[in-house]
């Protein structure tokens, strides 16, 4: 009857994951159930938890605070009010937390579970749910992407790119992807990417030049999660009513160090393009951005996304990322693995 959590006590490096047994495990109020959990998701959300800078875990947590959005595990005890026949000890289910599940167990409301399909396992359950709403978000609710659009995914090899880029193909979009290395460009290409630029060997804007898009036009929804190395000329390359997606700050923050450079954020923060409103207007472009973890009072949204995204899964429309497990204790490890950049897919932690 006791657990294992990872707990981070103050903003810090590498070090604060701390994991910590619990003597007690925790019971579920009405409507919930608890999850003996088997693997849980890493998402480059979790290390800008870690750092301090995630604006939810502050409004909603604080310090302490057990990371977490994602996990894969069995049900191991019923709140008040659940249906015991639907929902069984020991079913096998994945699903979403607003932050707890870097946890042996984590107590959650049944409406953010749902039953194991069979088309994937524990291990790569855990790592879709965060990346799959994360892209069907941007590319459905918000660019309301159509076939023949053509589209730019920044950043196309880890989590959320590699589900977009499956995302556009399912919706008969016209995708270009953005690599960091050579050994992703292949990844890329099979999850249904048309053309893929390794930016670490060519030039980015030069490249998507050539391709003449749109009849050099531009691109109709552009996806960046870079922050301010790219922002600006992602808008500049957005066609006459296009649509730029963001979704996060990656390029701000360090690939090796566990904090960031405090001179170098704010000098990075002082060059983030603003984008006026007027001159939008007149250029017929739009700017969206938005972070899931203050979606989760919408459930209604989580229950047909979740629905729609296990469907395609089912048929073969997508297929789930490739996962790198590591030892739940070694979280440092994924921590410092995920922030270099250099990853494919998905990491996840396995219990």
């Amino acid at each position: 009857c006791s657990m294992d959590q990872v707990v981070i006590h103050r903003a810090g490096g590498f070090e604060e994951l701390q994991v910590e047994h619990k003597i007690k495990l925790p019971d579920p109020a009405p409507g919930e159930v608890r999850i003996k959990i088997v693997a849980c998701g890493v998402n480059y959300a979790d290390v800008c938890v870690r750092m301090g800078l995630y604006e939810s875990a502050k409004k909603y947590v604080g310090w302490p605070i057990t990371p977490g959005f994602e996990f894969s595990g069995e049900i191991d005890a019923h709140g008040r009010g659940v249906d015991v026949d639907e929902w069984p000890l020991r079913k096998l289910v994945f699903g979403v937390s607003r932050f707890g599940a870097y946890s042996s167990h984590v107590c959650v409301p049944l409406h953010y579970i749902l039953p194991l399909p069979r088309s994937m396992t524990l291990e790569q359950a855990a790592g879709f749910p965060a990346v799959f709403l994360t892209a069907y978000y941007a590319i459905v609710e918000l660019a309301n992407a159509k076939p023949g659009m053509w589209i730019l995914v920044h950043s196309a090899a880890g989590g959320v790119g590699s589900a977009l880029v499956q995302i556009g193909k399912k919706l008969g979009c016209r995708i270009v992807g953005v690599v960091g290395g050579p050994h992703k460009v292949a990844t890329v290409k099979q999850l249904g990417a048309h053309h893929v630029i390794d930016k670490s060997s060519s030039s980015l804007w030069g490249e998507i030049a050539s391709l003449h898009v749109n009849d050099g036009e531009g691109f109709d929804v552009i996806f960046d999660a870079n922050g301010v190395s790219t922002m600006k000329e992602s808008y500049n390359h957005l066609a006459p009513g296009g649509k730029l997606v963001v979704y996060g700050f990656h390029s701000m923050l360090p690939r090796t160090r566990g904090m960031p450079n405090w001179i170098l954020l704010a000098w990075d923060w002082l060059w983030t393009p603003s984008f006026n409103p007027l001159n939008m207007t007149s250029a017929n472009k739009s700017v969206m951005a938005f972070n899931l973890s203050f979606l989760f009072n919408k459930i209604d949204l989580f229950t047909h996304v979740m629905a729609t995204l296990v469907s395609w899964l089912e048929e073969g429309s997508l297929q789930p990322l490739a996962t790198t497990p590591f030892p739940f204790r070694e979280v440092a490890r994924a921590h410092q693995t995920i922030q270099s950049g250099m990853t494919i897919g998905k990491l996840v932690l396995m219990l």
